[in-house]
């Protein structure tokens, strides 16, 4: 089975390493009870079918029925924590934990890219304004912003966004995008996808007054709607993004970056 510092589900890690104890052995859910101290046979199955929590006071007997020690139980700590985390703060400041020790350890975690491209806007916005600027220094970047940004975190950045593979360096400071997309676990991206969203609601706040009409263009509409028709209220604004996007990618000649938010939210509660 893989290494633990992989994972960031911590019921996953435990079905997996039942399933390959039982591969190799006679191992059943009763023994696995048995060994991290609990009566009830079938107890540790209800937490991996996510029907029961794994309490704080029992991660340590787990993790030690599972031979985990050292920074392997710390990490295993982490995942529960993450689970039983209910402010997304707390899950931020737990998942950036985990993917610091998984580096450490020589294991790389996606959701630590997901985290630290969505983490501000800068990310996004240079990579796509570092190609319509073959030969621009950092601090030219930095001026072509509407918004601040210091030619130091530009220069991080670009490194970052190389690094891990959203942009390539075809030579001295000329970049071109790649066809990456930033891939998490079903329990990070959501969360790193809604600092995102937070921070872009705020800036198109701002856009309102910043920008004159004919730079920025906002409507709306407020709707009644049933659970069949927000289904294809959403399935439409999703087919719409794509044929934007499609239309952006085939354009050559760029010259600005902007930032289309779509929302569609609940003013009232069904009646």
């Amino acid at each position: 089975m893989k290494h633990i510092v992989s994972y960031t589900n911590f019921r996953q890690y435990m079905l997996d390493f039942y399933e390959e104890k039982k591969r190799t052995s006679a191992f059943s859910w009763r023994e696995f009870n048995k060994l991290a101290g609990f009566t009830s046979p079938n107890y540790l199955k209800l937490v991996c079918d996510g029907k029961s929590k794994l309490s704080k006071t029992k991660v340590s007997a787990v993790a030690q029925a599972m031979n985990l020690a050292g920074y392997e139980e710390t990490y295993f700590e982490l995942m529960v924590s993450f689970d039983n985390a209910k402010e997304e703060r707390r899950q931020r400041e737990i998942l950036l934990e985990m993917d610091r020790m998984a580096r450490e350890h020589k294991a790389r975690l996606v959701d630590g890219d997901a985290f630290e491209f969505y983490q501000s806007w800068e990310y996004p916005v240079l990579r796509e304004l570092a190609p319509m600027m073959p030969g621009a220094n950092p601090s030219e970047m930095a001026a072509a912003c509407n918004e601040d940004v210091s030619a130091e975190d530009v220069s991080r950045i670009l490194k970052f966004l190389v690094k891990r593979g959203f942009l390539k360096s075809e030579g001295d400071k000329v970049y071109t995008q790649t066809e990456k997309t930033v891939i998490a676990s079903k329990e990070a991206l959501p969360l790193a996808i809604r600092s995102m969203h937070k921070e872009m609601a705020g800036y198109a706040q701002k856009a309102v007054d910043k920008y004159p009409a004919g730079e920025r263009h906002f409507l709306g509409i407020t709707m009644g709607v049933n659970e069949e028709l927000y289904g294809k209220v959403v399935e439409e604004l999703e087919n719409c993004c794509r044929r934007i996007n499609a239309l952006t990618a085939n354009s050559e000649n760029l010259d600005q970056v902007y930032r289309m938010n779509i929302q569609f939210f609940p003013f009232t509660k069904k009646v």
